[in-house]
């Protein structure tokens, strides 16, 4: 094996799928792209990594809720552009040509254009680490989307593309919940 710089660790692990995350402030919708995603167990919680230095924090941590809306890799321009502006003086829906939609239960948007939106509210934010701990409410997919394949960030710039689904359901069987 080779070396590798320590500060490049972080690109072996980073490979979860890349979403959007909407807000709403009660005035305004955002978007933004988020590559740091968790999922913390079988319920629906999650944990995304964000923190003061996006501008959907104070968003986020005023409404406590947002949608965490998973795209496809046919969006990979849109995700990418998404996260390289800032809502401070971008409508990233008009500019990324995105349709919000209204959720079920929380104000933040569902994206249209994405394969499946999670309506979630927040449950703890760990400042300290910019963790934001998320419970899914309510979740709808877009089974009438062609493309499924997601992308995954792998820190440096380049993504990776869902591939080949293998199963190993029966082996696993004792380990998934039921209903899965």
């Amino acid at each position: 094996m080779r070396a590798l710089q320590l500060n490049k660790a972080f690109t072996l692990m980073e490979s979860g799928p890349v979403v959007l995350v909407t807000t709403n402030d009660g005035k305004k919708n955002n978007i933004m792209t988020i590559s740091w995603t968790m999922v913390t167990d079988f319920t629906p919680r999650f944990a995304i990594t964000t923190g003061e230095w996006n501008y959907s924090f104070r968003a986020l941590r005023k409404s406590r809720e947002c949608v965490i809306a998973i795209p496809t890799v046919d969006m990979l321009d849109q995700v990418v552009g998404i996260g390289t502006c800032s809502g401070v003086d971008t409508d990233k829906f008009t500019r990324f040509k995105l349709t919000p939609m209204p959720g079920k239960v929380v104000k933040a948007p569902l994206v249209k254009e994405c394969l499946a939106n999670i309506e979630c509210k927040v449950v703890d934010i760990v400042g300290k680490h910019g963790i934001v701990v998320l419970e899914g409410v309510a979740a709808h997919v877009a089974s009438s989307r062609r493309e499924r394949r997601t992308v995954h960030a792998v820190g440096d710039g380049t993504f990776i593309v869902d591939g080949r689904r293998l199963s190993r359901r029966r082996q696993m069987a004792s380990r998934i919940p039921a209903g899965v």
